[in-house]
């Protein structure tokens, strides 16, 4: 069973699969995030929706580089979660499937060009109070060896 974090599920709703992957960046004690400004501001981990028939990893990559301008490698699979939202931006109920891997930053090509996002390294203890949603700041604990 895939634990869920978030919003409880609208009844009234039918909410669309959206599958994902995620990224856990660490350098020293600082983790690389994103900040998304539109639709909500919110600090993420970087990563994003896996396109039809594009593998997870693939996926990760790409969002990775589209949401900071970081190349990465060595992904390696933490876990997963589930969580089920409004994306107003997509106009869609969705069930997010949210795959987090650990990964090293390799380098920086450039600035993110996914629009609205802003890459910066923030201490690992100070992300984990930041990040907008309970998912992530689940795996950046289990990361640090925090129980949460």
């Amino acid at each position: 069973m895939i634990r869920r974090f978030g919003e409880r599920i609208d009844g009234r709703q039918r909410y669309r699969l959206r599958p994902g992957a995620y990224a856990v960046l660490a350098r020293g004690e600082s983790l690389l995030i994103t900040h998304q400004e539109h639709p909500t501001p919110e600090f993420q981990l970087p990563g994003g929706g896996i396109d039809p028939g594009e593998s997870p990893v693939a996926a990760l990559h790409r969002e990775v580089y589209e949401e900071t301008g970081w190349t990465i490698a060595a992904p390696r699979r933490l876990g997963a979660f589930r969580r089920f939202t409004y994306m107003p931006e997509y106009d869609l109920w969705a069930e997010k499937l949210c795959t987090i891997y650990l990964a090293r930053p390799v380098r920086a090509l450039g600035d993110p060009i996914e629009p609205d996002h802003i890459a910066l390294w923030m201490p690992a203890e100070e992300a984990l109070d930041r990040l907008g949603n309970a998912g992530d700041r689940h795996f950046v604990a289990r990361f640090l060896g925090l129980a949460r």
